[in-house]
C-alpha cells in the first residue's frame, strides 16, 4: 500500500511528488477504500486529458486558473472555486495559469496507488 494509506496527520514534506508528465505532478495525501485526497500541481499549459471514471470527484482550485470541462459545460475557474464530477461523466482540465488542484474521490482511485 501507498505510505499515506489511512494516515491521520500528514505533513506535505513527508510525501514525494509523482511525475504525471512534464507539466503535471501529484501527491496522494491520504486515503481509505472509501475516500482519497490528492494534490495535483500544474505548470501553465498542463492538460488533464478528457477522461471518465466511476468515482465521484470534487475538486478545489487552491491556486492558478483552469479551464474545466465537465460533460458539455466548460468554465474558467480560479483560486477558491470548486467543481464536482459525477460518476462516469467525461471531464478534463487545461491549466491557463500555473496552479494547484485538490481532488477528492469516492471511492479511492486504486489506479493512483
Amino acid at each position: 500500500m501507498h505510505p499515506s494509506f489511512e494516515k491521520v496527520l500528514v505533513a506535505d514534506d513527508d510525501l514525494p511528488w509523482e511525475i504525471v508528465d512534464d507539466k503535471i505532478q501529484r501527491k496522494v495525501m491520504s486515503y481509505t477504500r472509501e475516500l482519497m485526497l490528492v494534490k495535483v500541481a500544474f505548470k501553465q499549459g498542463g492538460i488533464g486529458t478528457m477522461h471518465q471514471h466511476p468515482h465521484l470527484q470534487i475538486s478545489y482550485v487552491a491556486g492558478g486558473v483552469f479551464e474545466i470541462t465537465i460533460g458539455d459545460q466548460t468554465r474558467v475557474l480560479k483560486d477558491g472555486d470548486v467543481y464536482f464530477v459525477p460518476s462516469n461523466v467525461l471531464h478534463g482540465a487545461v491549466c491557463l495559469e500555473a496552479g494547484l488542484l485538490i481532488d477528492v474521490f469516492n471511492p479511492m482511485r486504486e489506479d493512483f496507488v
